[in-house]
């Protein structure tokens, strides 16, 4: 008896090794755990408010999954419809209301797809940035799809940014597929080593690709802000970087800003494993008070300067099983639940912002301006010509 008792519990023992096993690294959670293990944050000044600078950045898809031409028109027509009724009800310490970054696809585009969002943000409910998919490309392909996309926003749609000095156009992007910098280790949907470089060069200032996790795109480096440099004939350069930090002139081409990535232990698989928060917004992983939490606590700020922390989440606001989640009672409870206990002007002060906005604060901090960075939303990259008409 004792030695079937004996085998049962070796059984299982060899069982739950396994699953614990799969669960890490069939996730690639050994890209990042260290980072996760070993992070140090800095913690706040307990006499002032934290300001929370909190973007929604959504890779925007109306063709997702060979969509027909009549539910690309209806997907763009529900976010234009039922977005501005959810996110008028909520507004931050400044007045704005919640701020949809939506990074549309170069290669869906569409010219009244873009009209009807731009006609979303000019009343103050986001603004348009750039994604962009792509396969076994060459930087001299990603340079003219980036340059055409971009006088197609401006001349169309007033939607770009311009540096005030040199007149260039100046954007975020987010990467397909995950692929930043052909960081995929099967090499598939980018082909562009050095693509950091490559979009520095086009007038991209920032990505917000990540995180990634589970995809084996994400970086060891997590819940940062950071530049990263390209390297001539490498990939994932952004792997790692050097964190921007206030009063320390920052070198790189490109800046970093990350969402958060953490394991949830208060949300366990088996009621052991700890799921993985990556600030992904789904219909099966809603925005609940415990996940907002979570984010405020990642931490994610400009080195040496903890008052401000920036919190980056993301979605696929176009897929039918997600839009009750994003245009409805979970994303509305969200904005509710931020607004009551992350804006009471006493420990924390709320700022909704776009993609843009959130990288100007990020260089305010680095430039080491402190106080309210509500002052900061167009710091060095003004606001594109489509907010002013």
């Amino acid at each position: 008896m004792f030695e079937i008792l004996a085998l049962l519990f070796s059984l299982l023992f060899i069982a739950a090794a396994y699953l614990l096993i799969h669960e890490i690294y069939g996730k690639n959670i050994h890209i990042w755990l260290h980072s996760y293990a070993t992070r140090q944050i800095e913690l706040p000044n307990k006499d002032e408010p934290v300001h929370i600078i909190f973007t929604f950045c959504d890779h925007f898809e109306p063709g997702w999954n060979q969509a027909t031409y009549e539910e690309e028109v209806a997907r763009v027509d529900r976010w234009c419809e039922q977005y501005a009724d959810m996110a008028s009800k909520h507004k931050d310490a400044d007045g704005c209301f919640p701020k949809h970054s939506f990074f549309f696809p170069e290669e869906e585009y569409r010219e009244e797809h873009l009209s009807k969002l731009s006609q979303l943000c000019a009343k103050g409910f986001g603004e348009i940035e750039i994604h962009l998919h792509h396969d076994n490309d060459t930087a001299e392909g990603l340079t003219e799809k980036l340059q055409g996309f971009l006088e197609t926003l401006d001349n169309k749609h007033h939607a770009v940014a311009k540096d005030p000095v040199t007149n260039q156009y100046r954007f975020a992007f987010i990467h397909g597929n995950w692929a930043l910098d052909n960081s995929r280790k099967d090499g598939r949907w980018c082909g562009v080593d050095n693509e950091l470089a490559v979009l520095a060069k086009a007038g991209c200032y920032a990505d917000f690709t990540l995180p990634s996790a589970p995809s084996d795109t994400q970086t060891a480096k997590i819940n940062s802000i950071y530049y990263a440099t390209g390297q001539e004939g490498k990939s994932k350069s952004h792997n790692d970087g050097i964190d921007v930090e206030a009063g320390v002139p920052g070198k790189g081409d490109l800046i970093i800003i990350q969402g958060p990535l953490c394991l949830n232990w208060r949300n366990r698989k088996f009621g052991l494993l700890p799921r993985i928060e990556n600030s992904d917004i789904r219909e099966n992983s809603p925005p609940s008070k415990q996940r907002v939490d979570l984010w405020v606590d990642c931490a994610i700020q400009v080195k040496s300067q903890p008052q401000w922390r920036f919190i980056k989440i993301h979605t696929h606001g176009t897929q039918e099983s997600d839009m009750d989640t994003l245009l409805g009672e979970p994303t509305d409870s969200m904005f509710s639940y931020l607004e009551e206990k992350y804006n009471d002007d006493k420990n924390f002060v709320l700022h909704y912002a776009s993609a843009r906005e959130m990288y100007n604060i990020v260089l305010a901090a680095e430039a080491n301006k402190k106080g309210n960075p509500n002052k900061y939303r167009d710091f060095k990259i003004p606001r594109p010509p489509l907010l002013d008409t």
